[in-house]
């Protein structure tokens, strides 16, 4: 399964996490999302997203100034 990709480049906090929030909705138990940002903050954001809301953080990366998350959709709603 190939991850849905998600370009947020551009935008500040928080709007990087809400618009990852909502596009793992609509994902189903277990995909993957590959979000793209440039916020720095979102580097810290999305740690906390994780950790808060059940969903894996699986790779972090830092090119040049945008950052590359890649994050796994919890098993199940809670």
């Amino acid at each position: 399964m190939s991850d849905t990709v998600l370009d947020v480049r551009g935008l500040s906090c928080p709007l990087p996490v809400l618009k990852a929030n909502r596009a793992l909705r609509s994902l189903p138990s277990g995909a993957r999302l590959r979000v793209l940002a440039t916020d720095r903050a979102s580097v810290s954001d999305f740690q906390v997203f994780c950790r808060e809301t059940g969903h894996a953080l699986v790779s972090f990366a830092d090119e040049n100034g945008i950052f590359s998350f890649t994050i796994k959709r919890r098993s199940q709603d809670v």
